[in-house]
């Protein structure tokens, strides 16, 4: 079975790695916490640890990132970009958009193919295998290995999977934002909140408002922002702009920055400037 490098073992990395062991797959893992690395290396079988994205890489057949964000990716590209071997695959899963994977697709070395494939759901669905793989560009060497994740749709050439992940997630956070908006409407006009929250999760909006008060997601509002602000950097999105006012202020708040979601509707629900 193939070799696999997987950086980065936050909420979801951590989780999408397990899938690896639990398949068998020699893995090799780093972590800029080294103790998240350790921790898994304890628990999973055949899990090495190494020092540096470098070494984890050196020896990969695919190497899989799953990072905070863009300035992550670049870093980590500076380290295991002359480490990786012609042959390889470097699945880069993490929130970026396209302008970062056409980035480093100019820095790859030859024989190195580089696939994007962010991923669609949270924590609870990573730890189950079902999350939705979006894959862009030449996945075919690689699509057995990310079906450990949950199912792969081809989205076409190199940087569309990031494109489309961030139309998802605009459309996601848009409608967590509309729904926090509507939830404040209900506040001002007096409404049960049971009853509000009950009329809009039976309407068109009602996924938004599942994820709206989820507790278990560990989507922060600096993820949100990095998101949004990604999208709205690719085009005019005027309402999506006023939503990114709404995250921002959340992620000012030390008690919300790293939190779940609904913090972050808690937060715009008692806006007064918003």
């Amino acid at each position: 079975m193939e070799k696999i490098a997987f950086l980065g073992l936050g909420h979801m990395g951590e989780p999408m790695a397990r899938q690896l062991s639990a398949a068998k797959h020699p893995l090799t893992v780093w972590n800029r916490t080294p103790a998240k690395a350790e921790a898994l290396a304890a628990e999973a079988a055949g899990v090495t640890v190494a020092v540096s994205p470098a070494d984890a890489v050196r020896e990969a057949d695919v190497v899989i990132t799953m990072l905070a964000g863009p300035a992550a990716v670049r870093e980590i590209a500076d380290a295991v970009v002359p480490a990786l071997r012609p042959g390889a695959y470097w699945v880069e899963m993490s929130t970026v958009g396209p302008e970062v994977v056409q980035e480093l697709a100019g820095r790859v070395p030859g024989g190195v193919t580089l696939v994007d494939a962010p991923v669609m759901g949270s924590t609870d669905k990573a730890a189950e295998g079902r999350l939705g793989i979006l894959a862009g560009g030449d996945a075919a060497g690689v699509e057995h290995v990310l079906a450990h994740f949950g199912p792969v749709t081809r989205t076409g050439a190199l940087g569309s999977g990031a494109a489309l992940k961030l139309v998802v997630n605009t459309a996601v956070i848009g409608g967590v934002a509309l729904v926090a908006e509507a939830m404040k409407l209900a506040d001002a006009l007096g409404l049960d909140e049971d009853t509000a929250k009950g009329a809009l999760a039976a309407g068109p909006l009602g996924g938004a408002v599942a994820r709206a008060f989820a507790t278990d997601v560990h989507f922060g509002s600096d993820l949100a922002v990095k998101d949004v602000s990604l999208a709205t950097g690719a085009a005019q999105l005027p309402a999506m702009e006023a939503v990114l006012r709404h995250f921002e202020a959340a992620a000012a708040d030390p008690d919300v920055v790293h939190e779940d979601i609904a913090r972050a509707v808690t937060h715009i629900r008692a806006r007064r400037d918003s």
